[in-house]
């Protein structure tokens, strides 16, 4: 499926989007919210699915420690298999954390009951999905979750064919790819 919106002008931006276990638990629930990534123009630069260690999962949200849910978030986020994206796409932190909608579950159904924590949430911790939420936390994020991606070299030569629209979906691998090199 080629991508046949072209974009020009400003770069495009990155952001670490993530599945969480309640989710990925259910295949039709995972699917659904990556059909909805496509369907809302986001790029699929990498995806993977990943367990964590507890010891992970802690060092990912040290920046909550201490608070009073944080032993319940990294208990939850070590419980079962994730899915981990690097999205792209005209402000892309901001589009994601609106699909997303907000972190209340309950909040979410009553202010945007079309978001994916309204439709697929749980709980306010079993709420679905993460997404970064600025430029700094999205480069760390995706460092974090892809260590060998270099954002710095992927935005000097791939971005432009990306934002150029020089790239095709591919349904095997569920990414997105340069025209000719799949």
């Amino acid at each position: 499926m080629l991508l046949t919106t072209l974009r020009r002008g400003k770069a495009l931006q990155l952001t670490l989007a993530i599945v969480k276990p309640d989710a990925v638990a259910h295949p039709l629930i995972l699917e659904a919210l990556h059909q909805k990534i496509l369907e809302n123009n986001f790029i699929v630069i990498r995806s993977r699915e990943l367990v964590w260690k507890r010891q992970e999962s802690e060092r990912f949200y040290a920046e909550h420690a201490g608070r009073f849910f944080y032993q319940r978030l990294v208990e939850y986020m070590s419980s079962g298999p994730m899915q981990a994206y690097i999205l792209a796409r005209d402000d892309a932190i901001s589009r994601w954390r609106e699909l997303m909608g907000p972190t209340k579950v309950f909040r979410a159904r009553y202010t945007s009951p079309s978001s994916m924590r309204a439709l697929y949430g749980l709980t306010d911790t079993r709420n679905t999905t993460h997404g970064s939420d600025s430029v700094e936390s999205a480069h760390r994020e995706i460092a974090f979750f892809f260590p060998e991606f270099n954002v710095r070299e992927w935005m000097e030569r791939s971005e432009p064919f990306f934002r150029t629209g020089h790239v095709e979906y591919d349904q095997q691998r569920r990414i997105h790819t340069v025209l000719g090199t799949a």
